[in-house]
């Protein structure tokens, strides 16, 4: 019985193999393999004719070649061919693809052999995604491939599945958009995925049976292949994937993918250990595994072939799939050595990748907080950002308690935590840290380090969590709660991030963690959209406000400083403040914002001068609602209002 044991083992002294050349690779003449394995004795490679049933037709050892890499060639075309690995470190491991699968078959158990330039949709070779002048120009939009189109009422043709995001003139019964046409009325800038790299907890073969968010990985460069038409080809996944990232990028969206690198599902039986015992994960000091993902394991990203394999890995999809940035699971899991040299990887392809993380772990790890990526380390990783789970918090309540408020929920005395969200989690001089329930003090360097938002897929949608807060709130209330909670989220500084369906009131039935939920619970109720549609238009133009104007993505910590100022007396339930946009190129030069998170109408002295009103609780209007007004405004309960000069 082999002792999953490793604290007799100095994982430094492992050979370093720097070439990123390892894997399987075809070539019409000749297929190339090569692994990375330094305690094998023996590595034998499989093939076989179909990805999950028959038998190997032959076996082939691989040769040492140096710096603990194993590799042969295959004479001849073996194109559509499946294969697996096989090592022996003294005794038999399990049979696996290897770690380096970039295309697979059904349920990833068997890697195969494909000629990447026939998953090329057309117009491949010409596909950009956008790139902004800065980070705080990004609106974010968080989705997951199934719940995007698989409700009946999408109408959208192939529900759950990547082609869903390709088809154009996509309605709901009621007459309303759905799909991309959704995204492109709405104008968000990027779409972010839930994983699609290849998972365990759903049979491929029986994909509608059972439901995951995708946290769960077992290859990181393969793609899920219960999202393709047909999973028993892994070439098919690739195309459809492509032509899913291209159709976005033809509306000018963006894509993030959000990538798991801080656990794997399986820990004994998973791939990285059946090629290299130990090697890649964090151990115990008792030598078993830790488990700071709360997962059952962690991955030791600061071991020097780890932190290589996940360069390579992010390098892989930006180079082969387009893909325009990249979310981090647990990232307070990382190391922020290796968040940096990804940084700096990432730069040298293109540097405007987005890259933002979960600044926090799930339980406690080996590794010492002040040498992971966590929140408070933030100002280390220039280019980094991290979600501002303080205001999320401030704006609902606590993002686990049903039944607590927050700012949005009428909870008064979270006025600082709610400035501490508009000036972007940065240093700002009129913000007292020391009356914030969450965080002492800022934790991003820049604005574009600050992931502004109220919910996503973790936890309570917004609507859910405002109904168990406010049980006896009428409908009405509650929508004017959520448009208070888009209007800042959509008009603070820093980067903001949407849940998808928020802009029309989304609802899980309650459910606080729905990762393996039915399509019943997680599925994009499309209906809702024209059931809400007063919503959805209110964020609609909040996001086209937030992008005519400068004044609300400062690019700069020191721009905020120097031009957003807290320029009226404090109003308990109360949040007001000035934007002075002189040298931020704004068509207004002054920007006056004030935020009532209670039921009460607020008779409210105004700076001098007079103003435009431009946005109320309901309306949104650049140029202008009624007549200009000076001296005393009064404000509406529950309401964003925006003057300007």
């Amino acid at each position: 019985m082999r002792n999953w044991k490793f604290n007799h083992i100095d994982f430094s002294t492992y050979p370093d193999y720097k070439p990123n050349d390892l894997g399987v690779f075809w070539a019409p003449e000749k297929t190339t393999v090569k692994v990375w394995a330094p305690t094998a004795q023996v590595v034998e490679l499989r093939l076989y004719k179909d990805g999950n049933k028959s038998e190997a037709f032959h076996k082939t050892n691989l040769q040492k070649v140096g710096d603990g890499v194993w590799s042969t060639v295959l004479n001849g075309d073996y194109e559509g061919k499946y294969y697996t690995f096989r090592v022996n470190d003294g005794e038999w491991l399990d049979e696996v693809p290897g770690i380096y699968a970039r295309c697979v078959g059904v349920n990833g158990l068997r890697g195969q052999i494909y000629n990447p330039n026939t998953t090329n949709p057309d117009g491949w070779v010409e596909d950009n995604g956008p790139r902004l002048k800065s980070f705080t120009d990004a609106i974010i939009y968080e989705t997951h491939v199934r719940d995007f189109s698989i409700d009946p009422n999408s109408g959208i043709t192939n529900k759950g599945k990547y082609l869903g995001f390709t088809e154009e003139g996509t309605t709901a019964p009621t007459g309303v958009k759905t799909g991309i046409d959704h995204l492109v009325e709405l104008g968000i800038t990027h779409v972010h995925l839930l994983p699609v790299n290849d998972f365990v907890t759903i049979d491929e073969e029986k994909p509608l049976d059972k439901y995951n968010w995708g946290y769960d990985p077992q290859h990181y460069c393969a793609l899920e292949g219960s999202y393709s038409s047909d999973p028993y080809d892994g070439t098919k996944r690739i195309f459809e994937f492509k032509s899913l990232v291209k159709a976005l990028h033809d509306k000018g969206i963006g894509v993030i993918l959000d990538v798991v690198f801080n656990h794997t599902f399986y820990a004994k039986e998973s791939v990285f250990n059946q090629m290299v015992p130990g090697y890649f994960y964090r151990q115990k000091p008792d030598g078993t595994f830790s488990n700071a993902s709360g997962c059952g394991n962690e991955l030791a990203s600061e071991r020097s072939m780890v932190r290589r394999y996940i360069i390579n890995s992010l390098k892989y999809w930006v180079e082969e799939f387009h893909i325009d940035g990249f979310r981090f699971d647990l990232m307070g899991v990382l190391d922020v050595n290796t968040m940096k040299k990804i940084r700096k990887e990432m730069d040298k392809i293109d540097p405007g990748l987005i890259l933002y993380g979960e600044g926090w772990a799930a339980d406690q790890s080996p590794m010492p907080e002040d040498l992971r990526a966590v929140k408070q380390n933030t100002p280390q990783l220039k280019g980094i950002a991290s979600f501002n789970d303080d205001f999320r918090d401030a704006l609902k309540g606590n993002h686990g308690d049903k039944k607590s408020k927050g700012f949005v929920s009428g909870l008064v005395l979270r006025e600082e935590a709610i400035k501490f969200g508009i000036t972007a989690a940065v240093q700002h001089p009129q913000v007292n840290y020391g009356y914030i329930e969450t965080v002492h003090s800022p934790w991003a360097a820049e604005p574009d380090q600050c992931i502004n938002y109220v919910s996503c897929h973790d936890n309570y949608t917004l609507w859910d969590k405002l109904n168990q807060s406010l049980p006896k709130a009428p409908t009405a209330e509650l929508i004017k709660r959520v448009k208070l909670a888009g209007a800042l989220v959509l008009t603070s500084q820093g980067v903001p991030f949407l849940h998808a369906g928020v802009d029309f009131c989304r609802s899980k039935n309650g459910n606080g963690n729905s990762y393996k939920s039915p399509d019943s619970v997680n599925q994009i109720d499309w209906n809702r959209k024209n059931e809400f549609i007063d919503v959805f238009h209110y964020f609609q133009k909040l996001i086209q406000l937030r992008k005519s104007h400068p004044a609300f993505r400062i690019t700069t910590s020191e721009g905020i400083r120097q031009h957003l100022n807290f320029c009226a007396k404090y109003q308990i339930g109360l949040v007001s403040y000035c934007i002075d946009t002189e040298g931020l190129e704004d068509d207004w030069k002054r920007i006056f914002l004030i935020f009532n998170g209670t039921n009460e109408d607020v008779a409210f002295p105004l700076p001098e001068g007079e103003f435009r009103v431009i946005a109320t609780s309901d309306f949104i209007d650049e140029q202008g609602i009624g007549d200009t007004i000076s001296n005393e405004l009064l404000i509406d309960p529950i309401s964003m209002t925006i003057l300007v000069q």
